[in-house]
């Protein structure tokens, strides 16, 4: 299977859509292979293990800017390189969970606002969010 894929065989390895394939080729994330006169573009296994790079690197939290310069790591100071933007990455989900633990206090208290609200009677959770 050197370069056997089409980008449909391709996605489907990946488990990526095709659009996403030819997206992250447009960005320059994926190479494009050259197209043999009258023929289709092939890839390959790196092809595959680069995009399902992308895609597990996304579903860490990290931007596609950010995966552009992971995949460019290499050497004595990748792993160094990768530690720091993984940690900023860490302190962001940290930051997020903060914002969703408020979020969810505010939403039980919202909740048992209009299970006690009176029949008939405004509604406090609509209430709240037409405050200006």
């Amino acid at each position: 299977m050197a370069a056997a894929l089409t980008i449909g065989r391709l996605a489907l390895a990946a488990d990526v859509h095709v659009e996403t394939v030819r997206y992250y080729q447009r960005v320059g994330l994926l190479r494009e292979p050259e197209r043999p006169l009258g023929g289709v573009r092939r890839y390959g296994p790196p092809d595959v293990a680069r995009l399902q790079f992308i895609r597990r690197a996304k579903t860490m939290g990290f931007t596609l800017e950010e995966i552009a310069g992971l995949l460019q790591l290499e050497g004595k100071r990748a792993c160094a390189q990768t530690r720091r933007l993984t940690e900023h990455k860490l302190l962001d989900v940290r930051r997020n969970l903060e914002d969703l633990q408020r979020l969810e206090a505010e939403l039980v208290q919202l909740a048992d606002d209009c299970a006690h609200a009176p029949r008939g009677g405004h509604c406090p959770t609509l209430d709240f969010l037409r405050q200006v």
